[in-house]
């Protein structure tokens, strides 16, 4: 499912355990991941700008993801508050011996948590830019691998020049 931010950010969720690990899968660089901390949920992701930080992303786009993930979480929503937790895809770790859908983390100093409370206007919302869609995600990360070669290569051809 695929939802759009008031701030214009794309989300994007899985809608069970296997479409979550195809996302814990195919990331992209630009994705940061929401759950609910301690609790089952669905995974949700914030796909941020080419070369934007996570500390760049308004308060409004944090808490909508937040509210999308405790709303979508079976024990998580009947609760007053939960503390979601979040961090950029690329610190997500999947080892063979994990549960689908199931994830550790390679730093956990880089996972941010907030506690939240019940906000079913923002989920509402959040709620009426919903999207089903089926994009190919292994080519998706495929060609933003592409296009990460080809910039690091311009930007090593620029500084070769920059240098003579």
């Amino acid at each position: 499912f695929y939802f759009r931010s008031s701030d214009g950010y794309v989300i994007y969720m899985g809608a069970d355990k296997y479409e979550n690990e195809d996302l814990i899968k195919y990331g992209l660089p630009e994705d940061v991941w929401f759950h609910v901390e301690d609790l089952s949920s669905a995974h949700v992701y914030l796909r941020l700008n080419k070369n934007e930080r996570l500390e760049d992303v308004p308060q409004s786009s944090i808490q909508e993801c937040s509210q999308l993930v405790k709303a979508n979480s079976i024990e998580g929503c009947k609760l007053n508050h939960v503390h979601i937790i979040y961090t950029r895809w690329r610190n997500l770790k999947k080892t063979a011996d994990m549960d689908v859908g199931a994830i550790g983390f390679h730093d956990s100093s880089k996972v941010k948590k907030v506690r939240i409370e019940k906000d079913p206007v923002i989920v509402k919302q959040i709620s009426k830019t919903k999207e089903e869609k089926f994009p190919n995600l292994a080519e998706a990360q495929e060609l933003r691998a592409a296009e990460f070669r080809a910039d690091a290569k311009k930007e090593r051809i620029a500084n070769l020049n920059a240098e003579k």
